[in-house]
């Protein structure tokens, strides 16, 4: 993470990081694309009560919070399992301010712990969201039909290009139970083609702000 020059108010005043030249969130506003990308698009659009879901790059831990959120509302359950081999450190967190921007800072301690915690363990409970966080290289993660949803939020292609792999989707694929959904905000036609090529139906949506495009998988 030494790359990691800055914290950016995006222009829902929410906070990102910058890591070289790409971002971490939209700088059209960080929480307003996770919420559309991940949690309208994806954790909502399942429609079930209880979900278990993956990350797929934690990063700052936006979508986690987001999650926890609609949790602590009452709107679902989820068992929440992170891929991160490359964590951020509690530092950098501090100064994001997440759960400040959400107008949640009771979950300011908890969350820093659970980020923070090099323990691959499930942690405990709190408001219907149970997480672990494993660091994992998603080229290696070998699960099979246990997700409801994935958030797939790597850095973009031309970042990294060998998280969009058709290994890597395939991977996705067989982690996913049956009718289980992919979410991304990459539009990219090359990753709908690779996708589509691992098995998925995938589904062009409208983006979050300042973004045209989105793509969201099922696994059929």
């Amino acid at each position: 993470m030494q790359r990691i020059v800055s914290t950016i108010r995006t222009g829902d005043g929410s906070h990102t990081l910058a890591w070289g030249d790409e971002h971490y969130h939209s700088l059209h506003g960080a929480v307003a694309e996770s919420t559309h990308v991940f949690i309208k698009a994806g954790l909502d659009a399942a429609g079930l009560k209880h979900i278990d879901l993956l990350e797929v790059g934690l990063g700052t831990g936006l979508n986690l919070l987001l999650t926890w959120v609609r949790c602590l509302e009452g709107k679902v359950s989820v068992d929440y399992t992170a891929l991160e081999p490359h964590p951020i450190t509690a530092e950098v967190l501090e100064r994001l301010r997440h759960c400040e921007d959400l107008a949640w800072p009771g979950l300011h301690g908890p969350f820093l712990e659970r980020m923070s915690s090099p323990s691959e363990d499930w942690h405990e409970a709190i408001g219907g969201l149970r997480f672990r966080k494993l660091p994992t290289r998603v080229q290696e993660f070998n699960e099979t039909s246990a997700f409801d949803v994935i958030f797939f939020d790597a850095f973009a292609p031309r970042h990294q290009p060998e998280m969009w792999a058709l290994e890597v989707f395939k991977r996705m694929h067989d982690a996913l139970r049956p009718c289980g959904l992919l979410v991304t905000y990459c539009a990219k036609g090359e990753v709908r083609r690779t996708m589509q090529s691992a098995g998925f139906s995938v589904e062009r949506l409208t983006g979050p702000p300042g973004k045209r495009e989105m793509l969201r998988a099922r696994k059929s």
